[in-house]
This record gives structure tokens, sequence and C-alpha cells, in this order.
């Protein structure tokens, strides 16, 4: 599961974490969890001027995305977090069983986070490889 903050941050640098984890998700290693709300909060952003991100290449990865991820139809959770518009990516991460992995962590506090699994790009890595050095 994918906050909006790891897409933007992986397709403004491909070679930093939240990118690396973005070539796991397009090499079939990594499978991407949404919902519809996740769906169109990336389109939303990821059309946004600021980021220059051409629409063809949006319109491919959200593309990918829907026909290699897992859609979501997930219940509502009863969870309080500091911005309520982040409850879809927890309530998503957590019926999915996936790792919400995110650059906000503040955003997900520990007590909120109704058992669902919440980490950063870097850390993921980290576990995902075993490399803690």
């Amino acid at each position: 599961m994918l906050d909006t903050n790891v897409l933007v941050s992986a397709l403004i640098n491909a070679f930093g974490a939240p990118g690396r984890v973005l070539d796991l998700a397009l090499r079939g290693d990594l499978i991407v969890a949404y919902d519809d709300r996740i769906l169109a909060e990336w389109r939303e952003v990821l059309r946004r001027e600021k980021f220059g991100f051409t629409p063809a290449n949006v319109n491919a990865l959200l593309e990918f995305i829907e026909h290699e991820g897992v859609k979501v139809n997930p219940p509502v959770l009863n969870a309080e977090l500091p911005d309520p518009d982040d409850l879809p990516f927890l309530e998503t991460a957590a019926a999915a069983d996936a790792t919400l992995i995110t650059g906000n962590l503040k955003h997900y506090p520990p007590e909120s986070r109704r058992g669902a699994e919440v980490t950063g790009p870097k850390t993921f890595l980290e576990i995902l490889t075993g490399d803690t050095s």
C-alpha cells in the first residue's frame, strides 16, 4: 500500500527509497493495494501542474496499478488520524493485510493504526532485504 507522497517522491527521484519501492511494484515484486478513493487521490495529485508529470506517464502508472494491483473494498475503521483524508490509506492497508508505506509516519500514530503495519520507504526496503546497516 503506497501513500501518495511515496508515489510523488518516486516519480521525482527514481533513485531514492520511494523510487526503489515503486520499482519493486513495476517489476511485480510488490503488489500495490488500492481502493477507488485512493486511485482518485493519486490521479488528482499526480496530475498537478506543479509536479510536471506528463498525463501519459501518470495514466500509464495508474493503469498499471489498476491492472496489476489489488483493489480492496475496505470497511470503515474507527480511527482518529491527524488528517482524516489519510484514513482511506489506513483502511485499505488494514483490509488488505498490507504494509502502508508512507513518508509521513506522524500522520499515522501507532495508537490509531488498528493493527495495520505502517513504515517508511527506507525502513521497508531494509526489512525486505534484511539490511539494517
